[in-house]
């Protein structure tokens, strides 16, 4: 399962979301960070952010998608 946390109003996560779609990355749950101050602490200064749940790792904006296909393991 993938999580991007991202921001209301955030041209980097609408960057980020093209990004995902444009590399067809497999279905992601979005999570917004500005109400919960524990997301905001953890990522307040590094939105947008993919995390591969079951792997436990991140990948941090700047991506593009070869970047993101790379990084999810395709070939």
């Amino acid at each position: 399962m993938l999580t991007l946390f991202q921001r209301d109003d955030c041209h980097l996560c609408d960057l980020a979301l093209a990004v995902l779609a444009q590399a067809r990355a497999p279905e992601f749950e979005s999570v917004f960070i500005d109400e919960d101050a524990g997301l905001e602490q953890r990522y307040g200064v590094r939105v947008p952010v993919l995390r591969d749940e079951a792997r436990g790792i991140e990948l941090d904006w700047p991506f593009d998608a070869a970047k993101l296909a790379a990084w999810l393991g395709d070939p």
